[in-house]
């Protein structure tokens, strides 16, 4: 596909109209649609209208399991993704023009997904549940309808995802949508800015009541704001999205926007804080230091592939696997169960993540805990409100996320006041997260989200100390420490760790560039910068030894002996190794003598043996028209092999007609008294387990 203006860049019908007329009319015969030329439309607008209404993106299941994952992984990177090689994942979804690729030089090729399609996609449990995506693609048509003819000028006309793509273009971009909430009325602005104290989430009573709205028009339902008030100006400029039955959610994009201008009445009680915690030596006598989550997922990676621990896609992970692994590797149960949430959700567990050309597998091992990081923060796999709370565990109708992510952007703000390598008491941290003037409206939230799940009510504090205790530490960010004051209580301290103070802060995190490499003749140590897919490929013919800060595996001769039984090729074992470190001299010397070949055998199936001492007999009954196709040929010396599917009464009465008897077990067999089988199965088995003699009659 050739250049466009950027600004166009993913909407359908000016991707259709720059694919040359060859690949479009490849695409309108491979799908079998109809393109009429007395339409005031032209071919790509036509085209537009016939693949959105597709069925695909509205039901993954009718997708490769590999294909659904890339698109997700795209839909990450907002909708364009650059690449260095087409994955095998791409050839379904460009067969049925889901998916565009365009070259954009120095061998890169970039992947795209046209706006009208990523607004449709269903979501999945990587994804934040209240991002604007996750909420637009469950609205209603009603609600799409308003919020497009507001950005397009004039009614929207079917089909909706078309029309939706200039709102998109704004409610998608950080820039555009900072730009869009400058343009609100002061009335919109207080409004918006009370819902966001409210932490995001209101009922319609409550939006009345921020409104003022004195007319309650009230259907069976309840409350019904008016289609003229403030929250519906609102809504059609996609800052208030209303939630089926009675919930008005603001998405997060906005509500980071809305509560960053908040940062300044905050900023008192943030300097107590700092204050607080320069000038006091908090070093506890205790510590348990964090490690990078990276390594352990790869292990967790390996660990689900092994026979037995197979996991069904869609289901949450069973209890009893968790506890197997964290015994395997001395793990927190509980850490060990965030991170099989998180390793699912970023892909680290599909088939396809061995591909080295997409997401996962083109990932290096020292992004791995920015993913991790990424997907925790977003909510979609991971609850810290629900006693159980990986979500993968509940149906999909029954994923209905809670507060728990405003009470994760609330630690999160707090800890970017910590200073790198500065420790600091939890009870100074829990009292600047009561203060925040948000705390109220989290925990009526919390409230009602327990009252809708069926489950105990939960505080906010009680969120904010299982992401500080249980998952912050599991993700490599805190450091925690213990000490027994003169009281004898427990008090515990917190640190940011390095890599923890990047990801808090919104940065990558800074990353070594060691290389992988053989510690002795049979453990390798792998790298920061290798390449998950290729570590993956290494699965079936390497164990997974010590996951710690780093992750070694066992490359031995027995799991090489095991891969080469298996049928993988030497030099393909060699392939894939050298990928990731060179070979040391030992290892390479066992695979060269595990690849040659020193001799060769011919496998031919038998029912039995029959030994046959006379030479001249073994000869008469290999030769005779009427046994000669009773017998594999050629048999070993002293004897004949019985052909498969040859039964005993036929053997016995075939020999007889030359003139030879078969004796079992010292007594003479006649074919009226050789007993019949009742299967065939059961014929093999007595056939092939005993020794027959066959002599010559005289």
């Amino acid at each position: 596909m050739a250049e466009s203006d950027p600004r166009s860049l993913l909407r359908l019908v000016d991707i259709l109209s720059a694919l040359p007329a060859s690949q479009l009319n490849a695409l309108v015969a491979r799908l079998g649609m109809r393109i009429d030329p007395a339409k005031r439309l032209d071919p790509p607008q036509q085209v537009a209208r016939a693949l959105v209404a597709l069925p695909d993106l509205r039901d993954p299941s009718r997708l490769p399991p590999a294909s659904v994952e890339l698109l997700h992984r795209i839909v990450d990177a907002r909708g364009t993704l650059v690449m260095a090689t087409m994955p095998a994942s791409v050839q379904p979804l460009v067969e049925r023009g889901i998916l565009f690729a365009r070259a954009i030089g120095k061998g890169k090729i970039q992947l795209l997904l046209p706006t009208a399609y990523l607004v449709q996609l269903r979501s999945w449990e990587g994804e934040d549940p209240r991002g604007m995506r996750a909420l637009l693609s469950q609205a209603s048509f009603e609600t799409m309808s308003a919020i497009a003819g507001h950005y397009l000028g004039r009614p929207a006309t079917p089909p909706i995802a078309l029309s939706f793509e200039a709102a998109w273009d704004v409610l998608g971009d950080p820039d555009g949508l900072r730009e869009e909430i400058g343009k609100l009325s002061s009335t919109e602005l207080r409004v918006l800015e009370g819902i966001e104290e409210f932490g995001g989430e209101v009922d319609t009573e409550e939006l009345l009541e921020l409104e003022r709205e004195p007319l309650r028009l009230r259907t069976a339902s309840g409350a019904t704001p008016s289609r003229r008030g403030v929250g519906f100006s609102l809504e059609r400029r996609g800052m208030l999205i209303p939630v089926h039955p009675n919930r008005h959610i603001v998405p997060t994009e906005v509500a980071q926007i809305i509560g960053a201008t908040r940062h300044a009445e905050r900023e008192e009680r943030r300097e107590q804080v700092r204050t607080f915690v320069i000038e006091g030596d908090h070093a506890p006598r205790r510590a348990r230091f964090s490690m990078d989550p990276g390594p352990f997922a790869m292990a967790l990676a390996f660990a689900v592939r092994e026979p037995g621990n197979e996991v069904r896609p869609g289901i949450g992970t069973p209890k009893s696997l968790i506890a197997k692994i964290a015994t395997r590797f001395g793990r927190d149960p509980q850490h060990v169960a965030l991170l099989v949430a998180l390793s699912r959700a970023v892909g680290l567990w599909e088939a396809s993540a061995i591909n080295s050309s997409a997401p996962p597998g083109s990932l290096a091992m020292h992004d791995l805990a920015h993913q991790l990081y990424l997907a925790w923060r977003r909510g979609g796999a991971w609850d810290e409100a629900r006693s159980d709370p990986e979500m993968l565990r509940l149906p999909t109708e029954q994923r209905d996320s809670s507060a728990s992510g405003v009470v994760r952007d609330l630690v999160r703000a707090a800890l970017c006041e910590l200073g790198e390598g500065r420790w600091i008491p939890w009870t100074s941290l829990e009292g600047y997260l009561k203060t925040d003037h948000r705390m109220a409206g989290i925990e009526r939230l919390l409230r009602r989200w327990a009252e809708r799940a069926s489950l105990p009510p939960v505080t906010p504090m009680e969120v904010a100390r299982r992401i500080v205790f249980e998952s912050l530490p599991a993700l490599g960010i805190l450091d925690l420490g213990e000490e027994d004051d003169d009281e004898g209580a427990l008090q515990i301290a917190l640190r940011l760790t390095p890599r923890g103070r990047s990801l808090v802060v919104g940065q990558v995190p800074a990353h070594d560039t060691t290389a992988s490499k053989f510690l002795d003749t049979h453990v390798l140590r792998l790298g920061a910068t290798a390449k998950v897919g290729a570590v993956l490929n290494l699965f079936g013919f390497v164990d997974v030894g010590r996951a710690a800060e780093q992750l070694d595996l066992v490359v031995a001769p027995q799991t090489l002996a095991r891969a080469l039984s298996a049928g993988v090729d030497a030099d393909a074992l060699r392939q894939r190794i050298e990928a990731i470190a060179p070979l040391p001299e030992g290892l390479s010397r066992t695979l060269t003598q595990a690849s040659v070949v020193v001799g060769r055998g011919t496998f031919a199936q038998a029912n039995g043996f029959l030994w046959v001492d006379d030479a001249n007999v073994r000869e008469l009954l290999r030769t005779s028209k009427s046994t000669s196709e009773l017998f594999v040929d050629p048999s070993p010396l002293g004897g004949l092999l019985v052909a498969p599917q040859i039964d005993l009464d036929r053997l016995v009465r075939r020999c007889r007609t030359v003139g030879v008897e078969v004796v079992l077990e010292g007594q003479v067999l006649r074919a009226r008294t050789a007993p019949a089988s009742k299967s065939p199965s059961g014929q093999h088995r007595r056939t092939s387990t005993t020794k027959m003699r066959a002599v010559k009659s005289e």
